[in-house]
């Protein structure tokens, strides 16, 4: 089993043989569990953007910002590396990402009105059609196409790693953030890789499932599939920011 998103490694559902029936993973408790952790999310995204408008400084939601960044990354890696803790974990890094998400919403609307609301619809719509289409078998899940977004992922990782690394001298890659047509076409081709791993997240918690892995692994999965559901809605963001432009 292969996934691109990082959190839903090729060992992840390793170890799991001695589960009994009743404590198996099921694809329906991860629906239940996704849901849980998207409603945490929202809630605290919901109160970072209520304060922002509420005191009209962007000072006064930094610190909730900066904090909900640096604490859902810890608390990332913390669920990557002790996956048994995810049923702790995953709300905790759900919380947290929804304070950065809100904040950086805030920020997006006041620059261009009215782009957070369709980029959540993006978001979902796109969610949404991609499980149909992964359920009906219009996209099959082959190895071949495993491999390609995975390497794609990767790609796109490094290649933001350099661009933080050449911003602290000074010399950002510009068509990451700047509009303009590349920079339209460099974050449509980002936005479909993270899209197509939504497909991927569910072919690999479909054949966890059916693999008997534990019931932490439900948490497990929804966090996975939130930690792709965050990018693909900041790529997004930023797509519409630059078509704006």
């Amino acid at each position: 089993m292969r996934s691109g998103n990082p959190t839903l490694s090729n060992k992840s559902f390793e170890d799991f043989s001695g589960a009994v029936d009743s404590d198996r993973m099921t694809i329906s408790g991860t629906v239940n569990k996704t849901a849980m952790l998207l409603a945490l999310l929202l809630i605290t995204a919901g109160y970072t953007w209520g304060q922002f408008f509420k005191t009209g400084d962007a000072s006064a939601v930094l610190p909730l910002m900066w904090g909900g960044l640096i604490g859902g990354l810890i608390f990332a890696l913390i669920t990557i590396f002790k996956k048994t803790w995810a049923p702790v974990t995953a709300p905790i890094y759900a919380l947290l990402e929804g304070l950065a998400i809100g904040g950086i919403s805030a920020f997006y609307e006041i620059q261009f009105p009215g782009i957070v609301l369709q980029a959540v619809g993006l978001t979902f719509g796109t969610l949404f059609c991609l499980l149909a289409a992964y359920r009906s078998g219009l996209i099959k899940v082959t190895e071949n196409f495993k491999l390609g977004i995975v390497a794609a992922t990767g790609a796109i990782f490094l290649l933001y790693m350099v661009n933080i690394v050449l911003s602290m001298f000074g010399m950002p890659i510009g068509f990451i953030h700047e509009g303009g047509t590349f920079g339209i076409i460099f974050s449509l081709v980002v936005v479909t890789i993270a899209a197509l791993n939504l497909v991927l997240d569910f072919d690999f918690i479909e054949n966890g499932a059916e693999a008997g892995a534990p019931k932490y692994m439900e948490w497990y999965g929804a966090f996975g599939l939130i930690v792709t559901l965050v990018w693909l809605y900041l790529e997004i963001l930023r797509l519409l920011s630059k078509i704006r432009r």
